[in-house]
C-alpha cells in the first residue's frame, strides 16, 4: 500500500507553524510539524514521501541552510519557503538554489494549499518514477511480478533464473499480451549485467534505414551512440525481431559473428529478442540469424493453459483497480469462476487486466451482477473453451482455492476467523491449506 505523503512544517514562531498545520488539515493534507530546522531535518530522509515548507529566518539552522543540507539528502524533494517583508531577494536566491516556490508573509492560506498541491504531486511522480526504476533493476521484484502457481509460470521462473547468469543470446516468443517484455527485464535484472545498460528496441518502429542506423551507426541517427555499442556488458532486447528487415537482418548476423571473436562477454551486448507466435512473420528470419538469437528459449505461457492463476490474477487486478477508484474489490461465484477458467483470452494477461478494470468499474455503479460482464466478456467472438475441456473436479478446486486464500487474507492469516467466515471444520481446513500448498504464515 502506498505511503501516505506527509508535508513537513518547520517554523520557529509556535503560532505561524500551529496555523498552517491546521489550514494544511482542514484542506485535506496530512502535516506534521518541527520548531527547529535541525530536528526536522532529523526526519526527512532520501525517499521522504512528501515535501517541505520552511520559515526562511530561524535562530539557530535558517531556511536557507536547511535548503541546501536537504538538497544534499535529495536533490529532488520539493521545498517551499515562507519570507518575510525584504527578503524577497533572497528568496530568489533559494529558487535558484533549488527551492520549489516561496510565498511572502502575510501570504494566502489557499495559495499556499494550491501550491502545496502541486509539490505533491510532483513529490509522488518522482517517487513513483524512482520506484519503477528499482523494479527495473530488481531481479526479485520482477520475477514476483510473474504471479501465479500453475507448472508452466513456474517453469518460466526457473528458466529465468538459469538463462539469467549465461551469456548466450536469448530469444523470447509467445502470443500477444504473456508477458514477453516483462520477461525479458528479469532476465537483465536476475544475472550479472544487471546495473549495466538495457535497451528496448521495436524493430517495428522504424523503417528499415532509420533501424539499422539508430542499431549500428549512421546519418539518420544524428550522430547518436548506436545501441550495438551502448549496450557492451548489458542487453539490448529487439522486440517485434519477427519484422525485422532483411538488409537489418543482414547487418545484425555480421556484427554477431564478429563479436563471437571478443575476449570478454563484458565487451559484447547480449541480444534478448522478442517474437510474437501470433504474427506471421516469424519464418522471414533467415535461419543463420535465427540460431544465433535463439541460443537460449524461453516460451511465455498463453493464458489459457495457466489454469487456476486466471483466478489468483483477476482478484489480484481487481484489488488493484479497486484502491486505484476507492471501492470495493467484486465478489466472484462459483460460476463467474467457472467463466474464466473457460474463456480462452486472446488477448492473454492484457485483456484479463482489461476485464479486471470494466468489473471493477461495473461493480462501482451496481449495474447488475458480474456475472452477467463475464459472460458477455468471455464469449461471442472469444469462444468460451468447452467444459469438457476442464473437468468439473479443476474449477471446484480453482474455487475453493481463491476462497479459502480471500479468507486468509482479509483476516490476516487468522484460522479461526477463517473457520467462522467460511463455516468449515478446522480439521478440513487444515487439509485443504495443505491441499492447495496454502500457509497461514504466508498471510500474518
Amino acid at each position: 500500500m502506498q505511503e501516505t505523503m506527509t508535508i513537513a512544517v518547520i517554523d520557529d514562531e509556535a503560532d505561524m507553524r500551529d496555523s498552517i498545520t491546521q489550514w494544511l488539515n482542514l484542506s485535506g493534507f496530512n502535516s506534521v510539524s518541527y520548531e527547529t530546522a535541525e530536528s526536522g531535518l532529523g526526519q526527512i530522509g532520501a525517499d521522504f514521501a512528501g515535501i517541505v515548507i520552511s520559515d526562511i529566518r530561524m535562530p539557530g539552522m535558517d531556511g536557507m541552510t536547511l535548503l541546501r543540507k536537504l538538497q544534499g539528502i535529495d536533490n529532488a524533494l520539493p521545498v517551499i519557503l515562507i519570507t518575510g517583508h525584504g527578503d524577497v531577494q533572497l528568496a530568489v536566491e533559494a529558487m535558484r538554489i533549488g527551492a520549489y516556490d516561496f510565498v511572502e508573509k502575510p501570504f494566502d492560506p489557499t495559495r499556499l494549499a494550491e501550491l502545496a498541491r502541486r509539490a505533491l504531486d510532483a513529490r509522488k511522480l518522482t517517487l513513483d518514477n524512482r520506484s519503477l526504476r528499482r523494479e527495473l533493476a530488481d531481479g526479485s521484484v520482477l520475477i514476483r511480478k510473474l504471479m501465479g502457481t500453475s507448472a508452466v509460470i513456474e517453469a518460466v521462473r526457473e528458466d529465468i533464473l538459469d538463462m539469467a547468469q549465461a551469456d548466450g543470446h536469448i530469444l523470447i516468443k509467445g502470443e500477444t499480451g504473456t508477458g514477453k517484455s516483462l520477461i525479458a527485464h528479469a532476465l537483465h535484472a536476475c544475472g550479472p549485467r544487471q546495473g549495466k545498460p538495457l535497451i528496448t528496441q521495436s524493430c517495428a518502429a522504424l523503417g528499415p534505414v532509420e533501424l539499422e542506423d539508430v542499431l549500428f551507426g549512421g546519418p539518420s541517427a544524428e550522430g547518436a551512440i548506436p545501441l550495438f555499442q551502448r549496450t557492451r556488458g548489458g542487453t539490448l532486447c529487439l522486440d517485434n525481431a519477427e519484422v525485422m528487415p532483411p538488409s537489418v537482418q543482414t547487418r545484425l548476423l555480421a556484427e554477431l559473428v564478429a563479436s563471437e571473436n571478443a575476449p570478454s562477454p563484458e565487451q559484447v551486448c547480449r541480444i534478448v529478442s522478442v517474437i510474437s507466435t501470433d504474427a506471421d512473420d516469424v519464418e522471414q528470419m533467415r535461419q543463420d540469424l535465427f540460431f544465433r538469437l535463439s541460443a537460449l528459449q524461453i516460451t511465455a505461457p498463453p493464458l489459457r493453459e495457466r489454469g487456476e492463476d486466471i483466478l489468483l490474477l483477476f482478484t489480484k487486478f481487481c484489488q488493484q483497480f479497486a484502491e486505484e477508484y476507492g471501492c470495493d474489490t467484486p465478489e466472484l461465484t462459483a460460476g463467474d469462476a467457472a467463466l474464466l477458467l473457460q474463456a480462452r483470452f486472446p488477448g492473454n494477461i492484457r485483456q484479463l487486466i482489461n476485464l479486471a478494470e470494466r468489473a471493477v468499474l461495473h461493480s462501482r455503479r451496481a449495474e447488475g451482477g458480474l456475472s452477467a460482464l463475464l459472460q458477455s466478456e468471455t464469449s461471442s467472438e472469444n469462444g468460451p473453451v468447452s467444459t469438457q475441456d476442464k473437468p468439473l473436479k479443476d474449477h471446484v478446486d480453482a474455487f475453493e482455492k481463491l476462497l479459502i486464500d480471500g479468507a486468509l487474507r482479509r483476516h490476516s492469516g487468522s484460522v479461526q476467523a477463517v473457520i467462522d467466515e467460511l463455516s468449515i471444520p478446522r480439521r478440513t481446513l487444515n487439509e485443504k491449506m495443505a491441499k492447495y500448498g496454502l500457509s497461514r504464515g504466508d498471510y500474518v
